[in-house]
């Protein structure tokens, strides 16, 4: 499965660049004031981890607040597009979030995976390794599909049981299947809380703009929750 979701990237990879980093509302309205919000503005002498970097928007916005980024994902054609916005300015990899990572113990003061963990399968191993190479206090922020998204719960058979998902996107003329796992909220949070501290959990609400482009799926959203933002802690032994 993981060639599979690895594949459905390095098809999307031009689509992220084209569309997703410029038009998509869930993204710029929806999701992403949300997760920058919890970041600091000042990001200066801080070492942080894109985890899941896609296109590099968030790589992009984090080196604009100082911070010095690594970028990571499964996808070689999405590290390929952050190389290609980013330029020499960071450091990406190809890097598979389920095995042992290539760095060094308490080596990143913030990790930040956006709408990422959704495609692993098992979280421990990841959090592991996120555990081990954050600073003592320092930050993981993770954004999710929401257990309710109108989507999920149209195709679970069983919301308490993680579940191969199966999507068709249509981005930027390309039609892809893309595959991802539900996760119940008690599962997300439970699997967090077993090596982080909890500091917020955050169902991000879209923007006015977004009402103003969109207002049929501003009212969804207003309902029912696409995406879960989870501010932890490295602080738990």
């Amino acid at each position: 499965m993981k060639s599979k979701i690895k594949q459905s990237f390095d098809q999307l990879s031009y689509a992220y660049e084209q569309e997703v980093d410029k038009v998509s509302l869930y993204n710029s309205q929806y999701e992403r004031p949300a997760m920058l919000k919890q970041v600091p503005e000042d990001l200066t002498g801080k070492s942080v981890l894109d985890a899941g970097c896609a296109a590099g928007w968030y790589t992009e916005q984090l080196v604009k607040r100082g911070g010095r980024l690594t970028a990571v994902d499964l996808s070689p054609k999405m590290v390929a597009a952050t190389k290609r916005r980013m330029g020499e300015t960071i450091q990406a990899y190809c890097v598979d979030l389920e095995e042992v990572l290539p760095f060094t113990d308490n080596s990143y003061d913030i990790i930040v995976s956006s709408l990422t963990l959704h495609y692993l399968k098992d979280w421990h191993k990841t959090f592991v390794e996120f555990k081990r190479i954050l600073k003592p206090s320092g930050l993981l922020l993770f954004s999710v599909h929401h257990p309710q998204m109108k989507f999920l719960l149209d195709h679970m058979t069983n919301y308490f049981k993680v579940e191969l998902m199966k999507d068709k996107w249509k981005k930027a003329g390309v039609s892809v299947d893309v595959y991802s796992y539900s996760r119940s909220m008690q599962s997300i949070l439970n699997d967090t809380l077993s090596y982080f501290s909890l500091e917020q959990v955050i169902e991000p609400q879209p923007t006015r703009k977004f009402k103003e482009q969109n207002p049929t799926g501003y009212e969804t959203l207003m309902k029912q929750p696409h995406f879960l933002i989870v501010k932890a802690r490295n602080d738990k032994r």
